[in-house]
C-alpha cells in the first residue's frame, strides 16, 4: 500500500472502505466500533477481505455517484466491461424511521462483453482472532467462529455459493449481487430488492446532498467533505466519530496508533459547528441531544471522549495477533486517552450552543436543558480553568497551562454570556462578566512571548503551536491585532515545512513527529487569508487539495516528504477544517 487510496460508504450505523481496486479492507458490523468482519488493513495476510480479480490487465477507475455515498469501481478488460457498486443501505421509510441495517451491498453491473472475473470472499470476524469458517448454505453463505468469541455473518448473493467459495471463474453476462449482513434475512434478497435498496439509498443521498448551499468557489470540495463528515455521524445516539479507523499508524512503523472510532467531545463539536453553517439542523440536534443524555447530573463534568453509544469507560488494549497497517504495531482497540482531562471542551462545546441559540432560539429543543448545561459549564470553567491540563494534543507526560486551553475556558465564559443575553438573564451576565475579563487578562499577560514575537503553546514557554491560531477564529483576537500577526508570521517560519504544518517541533512524549497534521495547514491558510494573504493562502490551499486521494479524501496526516496520507481515515478533524477553510475563501471573496 502506498497511500491511503480508498473509499468510504455507510449508512451512520457503520462504514466500510473499498480500495481502488474494488477490495473490501475494512468493515465493522453491526456498528462502526464493533469488531472488523474485514480487517486486511491491519493485516495483510490474515485480516480478511472482499476482492475482485479481473483478467487482462483492466483499466480500474474509481468515482462516487455524483452526491452521494455510493461508490463506482469501473473494470474495463478486453473481454469486456462492469462496474462495482458498493453502498450500504440508507433511506427513509414511510413511519419516518431511518432504515440502515448493518449491512453493506455490491452490485455488479453488467456493461459490456464477457468479463472474466473470480470474487475472493474471505471474512475474518472479532478483528481476525482465531478461526473462521465459511460455509455454503441454500439460502446463503455463512461465517461463523467460536475460537475467542461466538460471532456469525451471512453472505446473500444470485452466484453459485460453492463456485463463490471455491473462487471459481465466472463470466460475467448478467448482473450480480451481493449482500453482505450481520443479521440472517427473513426475506432473502434478490437483483430486484437489492437494485431498490441501491435506488433509494442513492435518492436519500441526493436529497441531503441537496440541502447543502452551493458555493461559488470549492463546491466540489465542501460537498464531499460534508458527505463524509455525514458519513462520521452515529444516527443511534447523534455520536460523531473522530475517524471511521483504528490504529492507522501517524507514521509507517512507529507506535502513534490510535483507535479513533469514538465521540471526541472536542472533534464533534467542530465538526456540528460547521455542519450547522452548512444549515444540516437536524444533525446538530441529534448531538446536542448526545451531550445533553451524557450529563444527567448537574455536577457532572465531561469526559473528553464518549464511546458512540455513550459509554464512559473506553478501555484500551493491544491485538497482538495483529501484524498492524505496513507493519506498524501496536494494533489498539479503546482509547485510554478518555482518562484526560482538557480543559478546552468546555469553550467548544460552549461555542456549538451558543450558535444554536443565537439563531435557532424559537426552534431549539430541550432549551431549559441547554441552559442547565450552560451553567454547568461555568461552574465546572471557573472551579478548574487556573488548574494545568493535557492539552488538545492530549500530551500524555505532564500537565500544562496550554494557551489553547485557556482560550477556550475564555470562549466558555464569553458564550454563556452573550447566551444569557440572549435569554433575558441578567444577574448571569453580571456575575460572569468578570471571570471572563480574568481569564482574557491572563492569557495576554502570561500567553505572550516578548522574545518570540507570538503567543506560544503554553505558559512560560517559547514553543509555538499551531492550535493558537484559533484565537481569530473564537474571537479572542482580531485579525489586524498586530500581536496575531505576528503570531501567524512566528508559525509560518517555525512550524512551516515543505508546504505543510508541525503541531508543534517541541518533542512531546514519542519525540518529533515526522508527518504533519492535516487540520494544522487548513488553520494556517485560515489564518493567512484572514490577515489579508488571501493569494498566497488560496495557492497553498489548492496545493493542499491535490494531497487528497484519488476521491478526495483525507486521513489524519500527510508525510512531509512524500505527501503520502497517514493517519486514521477519513478524518473528521481534516475535512471539517477544508470545509471551513473553503466557507471562508467564499465569505472573503472579492465582490
Amino acid at each position: 500500500m502506498d497511500n491511503l487510496d480508498f473509499g468510504i460508504v455507510g449508512n451512520c450505523r457503520s462504514a466500510a472502505l473499498i480500495s481502488k481496486e474494488g477490495s473490501v479492507d475494512w468493515c465493522c458490523l453491526p456498528e462502526f466500533d464493533s469488531p472488523s468482519v474485514f480487517g486486511k488493513l491491519l493485516d495483510a495476510q490474515i485480516g480478511g477481505s472482499f476482492s475482485i480479480h479481473s483478467y487482462g490487465n483492466p483499466k480500474i477507475t474509481q468515482k462516487y455517484l455524483e452526491s452521494t455515498n455510493i461508490l463506482v469501481t469501473r473494470f474495463e478488460q478486453e473481454d469486456g466491461v462492469f462496474e462495482l457498486l458498493d453502498f450500504m443501505p440508507r433511506y427513509k421509510k414511510e413511519n419516518g424511521d431511518y432504515h440502515a441495517p448493518p449491512e453493506f451491498m455490491r452490485y455488479v453491473k453488467h456493461v459490456s462483453g464477457a468479463p472474466k472475473v473470480v470474487f475472493d470472499y474471505d471474512p475474518k470476524l472479532e478483528y481476525a482472532a482465531g478461526n473462521t469458517q465459511t460455509y455454503a448454505k441454500n439460502d446463503f453463505v455463512v461465517s461463523l467462529t467460536e475460537s475467542s468469541k461466538y460471532d456469525t455473518l451471512y453472505l446473500y448473493t444470485n452466484i453459485s455459493h460453492q463456485d463463490l467459495l471455491d473462487k471459481k471463474q465466472l463470466v460475467l453476462e448478467d448482473d450480480v449481487y451481493f449482500v453482505v449482513s450481520y443479521h440472517e434475512k427473513i426475506e432473502v434478497p434478490n437483483l430486484y430488492t437489492v437494485s431498490l435498496e441501491l435506488n433509494r439509498t442513492k435518492v436519500y443521498w441526493l436529497n441531503w446532498s441537496a440541502k447543502t448551499p452551493t458555493f461559488p468557489i470549492y463546491n466540489d470540495e465542501i460537498l464531499r467533505s460534508a458527505l463524509t463528515l455525514k458519513l462520521l455521524s452515529y444516527d443511534k445516539s447523534g455520536a460523531v466519530l473522530a475517524a471511521a479507523t483504528t490504529s492507522l499508524p501517524e507514521t509507517i512503523g512507529e507506535v502513534r496508533n490510535w483507535d479513533y472510532r469514538f465521540c471526541w467531545i472536542r472533534d464533534a463539536s467542530m465538526v456540528i459547528s460547521i455542519v450547522s453553517r452548512l444549515g444540516h439542523r437536524k444533525m446538530v440536534q441529534r448531538y446536542l441531544q448526545f451531550v445533553i443524555d451524557l450529563i444527567p447530573d448537574k455536577d457532572e463534568k465531561l469526559q473528553i471522549m464518549y464511546g458512540i453509544n455513550k459509554e464512559k469507560k473506553l478501555t484500551e488494549a493491544t491485538l497482538d495477533h495483529l501484524s498492524g497497517y505496513e507493519n506498524s504495531k501496536p494494533v489498539r482497540i479503546g482509547n485510554a486517552a478518555y482518562k484526560q482531562r482538557q480543559n478546552d471542551i468546555y469553550g467548544i462545546l460552549m461555542d456549538v450552543i451558543h450558535t444554536q441559540i443565537e439563531g435557532f432560539q424559537n426552534e431549539v429543543e430541550n432549551l431549559e436543558e441547554l441552559w442547565s448545561i450552560t451553567k454547568g459549564i461555568v461552574w465546572v470553567v471557573a472551579a478548574h480553568w487556573q488548574e494545568p491540563d493535557k492539552g488538545i494534543w492530549e500530551f500524555r507526560s505532564e500537565d500544562r497551562h496550554f494557551t489553547f486551553s485557556k482560550m477556550l475556558c475564555w470562549v466558555a465564559i464569553d458564550r454563556a454570556i452573550k447566551i444569557a443575553k440572549k435569554l433575558n438573564k441578567p444577574h448571569n451576565v453580571t456575575k460572569w462578566t468578570p471571570l471572563a475579563k480574568a481569564i482574557e487578562e491572563d492569557i495576554l499577560n502570561n500567553a505572550w512571548n516578548d522574545e518570540v514575537q507570538a503567543f506560544t503553546q503554553s505558559y512560560g514557554s517559547k514553543d509555538l503551536d499551531a492550535s493558537v491560531l484559533l484565537m481569530e477564529n473564537y474571537g479572542f483576537v482580531d485579525a489586524k491585532d498586530p500581536r496575531f500577526v505576528k503570531t501567524v508570521h512566528a508559525i509560518e517560519r517555525e512550524l512551516c515545512h515543505e508546504g505543510l504544518m508541525y503541531r508543534y517541533k517541541n518533542e512531546d512524549d514519542f519525540g518529533l513527529p515526522s508527518s504533519s497534521f492535516t487540520i494544522c495547514t487548513f488553520w494556517f491558510i485560515n489564518s493567512l487569508n484572514k490577515i489579508g494573504e488571501r493569494d498566497k493562502a488560496m495557492a497553498m490551499f489548492d496545493t493542499l487539495l491535490s494531497y487528497s486521494n484519488h476521491l478526495g479524501l483525507f486521513s489524519e496526516d500527510i508525510d512531509f516528504s512524500s505527501k503520502r496520507l497517514l493517519g486514521n481515515f477519513p478524518q473528521a478533524y481534516s475535512h471539517l477544517a477544508l470545509i471551513e477553510t473553503a466557507l471562508n475563501f467564499s465569505d472573503t471573496a472579492p465582490d
